[in-house]
């Protein structure tokens, strides 16, 4: 449910613990599974989220009377100051990895601190790149 400005402000869902991890023992096709972390569990966190920073594999490739800048990559780096992340991620080592489910590999950034832990993407699990390089 959302309110008058569009933001979202109920979920409402029923919960199968049969089809967990995808697998229903009736066979039903489970066509999503949903992750969350509780909001009053949770601690601050910074995600930054990286992409190519090239939006043409070959930067050089550019229009006459163009630089390479025209093929910078809007997109390459995108921060979520306000991020949510278990409590079990609070004072993490700087330099180790973890897997946020659905969304790929991160790495602890060393601008982390006891109070806002950082991670850094280092691989998506979704390669939008490749989807982009196929549509041409």
């Amino acid at each position: 449910m959302k309110d008058d400005q569009g933001n979202i402000k109920e979920v409402h869902c029923t919960y199968d613990p049969a089809t967990r991890g995808g697998d229903a023992p009736d066979k039903r096709k489970v066509k999503a599974t949903i992750h969350w972390v509780s909001a009053q569990h949770s601690i601050d966190a910074e995600v930054r989220l990286y992409e190519h920073l090239f939006a043409n594999p070959d930067p050089a490739d550019v229009p006459d009377g163009k630089d390479w800048k025209v093929n910078l990559n809007p997109n390459s780096e995108a921060v979520i100051p306000s991020a949510r992340v278990e409590p079990s991620l609070a004072g993490v080592p700087v330099g180790k990895s973890y897997q946020f489910e659905r969304l790929g590999y991160f790495c602890v950034d060393r601008d982390s601190n006891s109070q806002m832990p950082v991670f850094n993407r280092s691989v998506s699990l979704k390669d939008s790149w490749a989807k982009e390089q196929k549509k041409g």
